[in-house]
């Protein structure tokens, strides 16, 4: 067999040879529709990458990034990488801290950024390793506008050296870098767009809500051109009215983004129902965060919309599992199918996953939880330069990811909570994954957290945070009786909060850490109360993690 290098430029060779006239579609700050081909993006990849390397690019070095979803931002995902070098992106959202710490820990010694966002840069750049600051559009044109055809030559590249980096969101510690290959970046890719994955195809209109500086927008960017499909970029306005516009108005098939823009959404449409037309749009991904099985019937049973789930991290390039239907459970009933859509789904072709408690796996039951734990060729096996990581690593090359799941007989995945957020209540474990999607089915509530609150009796009690639906006032029982029906007593919450908002994390994920400091002193105000578990009831020796 021929020994061809999975590479980047790889990928991009198909999409300018293949799908020349297929659109580019930006949206810029100012709102207007900026349009590019996959044919133009092929050669300006090449001055860039040809531009970088006048100004001493070497094999090797990181170029980060600080862009919304653009073309110019395409464009430095595949240049980099084509000319030896690392696009790292970079999160604006995060606070300049830890921007300051990422790019010098990366040791990025070039910068693509947006004009946009020069205010962001400025509150960390002094602090920052840049030598070279491009700024998109104007300095950014003229780099590209001073390569002549001479230099535009083409790497002999490894496809086992880095192309891209992202770091983790550091809600356990320091922010951790990941860099992924170029072999792993196929590879995903390939999967990425298989039928029973997220089964992107030419003839798809793409929109990555998700942010190109988060896990490289699910490897979107990268699928859309290999297979040839039209992308459009949502820029900065991820606002429930922007997005619909873009759908309607570039007849998009495929979108994906985390539950709080798919809820967003969800409201906007209930709130003028018939008023767009959405019927190019085949399936809305989901992930970053579990999606409540609430919103996925509120989009199919009011608006005939597909909601597909699924799960990654940051060390997975990120695709873990897609939760696609088996055959087997098309004849079940509708609740049975819509629960099974709510799981995060079965393991990527070449992914592999288990669920073990200590030393030991633990039964593919549905039911006994352990920590879900992956291998395959594009999950990353160390982290950039961190050592004091290697715990994150098992002896036998499987990466502990840190979320509790339970997986059951037909081989999907369900996470109950991260590791640190589960609720231990007199022994027993409480998701607040659970508990956050059922309250997000009760229809006075937007959005809802759980976290753990001290209890002098069991430890731990479970406490809701709830942000109700404007003009909406429910009550503390009326939303504990909601959840009644479908939670043992012991798992209810013992208080329920309302509050305008829930703070996010710079990836859109339930901050609960501000939620703990604001909360910590809330305790069950009854320590007899109905919701605890009775001392005959409880079962320590099942208790699945120790």
């Amino acid at each position: 067999m021929m020994g061809t290098q999975l590479t980047v430029p790889l990928m991009l060779r198909r999409a300018e040879t293949l799908f020349p006239a297929k659109e580019v579609v930006s949206r810029r700050p100012d709102r207007s529709l900026d349009r590019t081909t996959y044919g133009e993006l092929g050669p300006r990849t090449r001055r860039l990458g040809a531009a970088l390397r006048g100004l001493g690019l070497c094999r090797g070095d990181r170029v980060a990034t600080l862009c919304w979803n653009q073309a110019e931002h395409l464009e430095t995902y595949v240049g980099v990488p084509a000319a030896g070098g690392v696009v790292h992106t970079l999160n604006p959202r995060l606070h300049p801290d830890e921007l300051a710490y990422i790019a010098s820990h990366a040791g990025d010694r070039f910068l693509v950024v947006d004009e946009v966002l020069l205010p962001v840069l400025d509150r960390f750049r002094e602090r920052a390793p840049f030598e070279h600051v491009i700024v998109v559009p104007e300095a950014y044109e003229a780099l590209l506008a001073g390569v002549g055809d001479d230099a535009l030559e083409e790497l002999d590249l490894s496809e086992d050296e880095a192309a891209a980096m992202c770091y983790t969101s550091g809600t356990t510690g320091r922010p951790k870098g990941v860099l992924y290959s170029h072999r792993a970046l196929v590879l995903h890719t390939l999967a990425s767009a298989a039928a029973d994955m997220l089964g992107v195809r030419e003839r798809d209109v793409v929109l990555p809500v998700v942010p190109m500086f988060h896990a490289n927008a699910w490897g979107l960017p990268f699928t859309a051109a290999f297979v040839g499909a039209k992308l459009v970029f949502p820029g900065p306005h991820l606002d429930p009215e922007s997005l619909l516009e873009l759908m309607e108005g570039e007849r998009v098939t495929f979108a994906a983004g985390v539950p709080t823009i798919w809820l967003g959404l969800l409201q906007a449409l209930d709130e003028a129902p018939g008023t767009r037309d959405l019927s190019a749009l085949r399936a809305l991904l989901v992930g970053g965060s579990a999606a409540p099985e609430a919103m996925i019937r509120g989009y199919e049973e009011r608006h005939g919309l597909t909601v597909l789930h699924a799960w990654g991290m940051t060390e997975m390039t990120p695709l873990g599992t897609v939760s696609h239907l088996r055959s087997e459970l098309g004849d079940e009933p509708a609740d049975a199918r819509y629960r099974c859509r709510a799981k995060q789904g079965l393991p990527a072709p070449l992914v592999e996953v288990r669920a073990r408690s200590g030393d030991r796996a633990v039964p593919r039951d549905g039911e006994t939880m352990g920590e879900l734990e992956v291998r395959g060729p594009w999950v990353a096996r160390g982290y950039y330069e961190a050592p004091d990581a290697d715990d994150r690593f098992t002896d036998d090359g499987w990466f502990r990811t840190g979320d509790i799941c339970t997986i059951d007989p037909l081989g999907y995945v369900e996470i109950q909570d991260r590791a640190k957020d589960l609720i231990k209540s007199g022994g027993e474990w409480i998701s607040s994954v659970a508990l956050e999607n059922a309250l997000m089915g009760h229809p006075a509530v937007l959005e809802a957290a759980v976290i753990a609150v001290p209890d002098p009796k069991w430890q731990e009690r479970p406490l809701a945070v709830v942000v109700p639906k404007p003009g909406a006032e429910p009550g503390a029982e009326e939303l504990i009786d909601f959840l009644r029906p479908q939670f043992a007593p012991f798992c209810l919450p013992d208080r329920v909060e309302l509050v305008d908002e829930i703070p996010k994390t710079a990836a859109g994920k339930f901050r609960k850490t501000a939620l703990r400091e604001r909360f910590a002193s809330a305790q069950s105000t009854d320590p007899d109360s109905t919701n605890d578990l009775p001392d005959d009831a409880r079962a320590p020796d099942r208790t699945p993690l120790a």
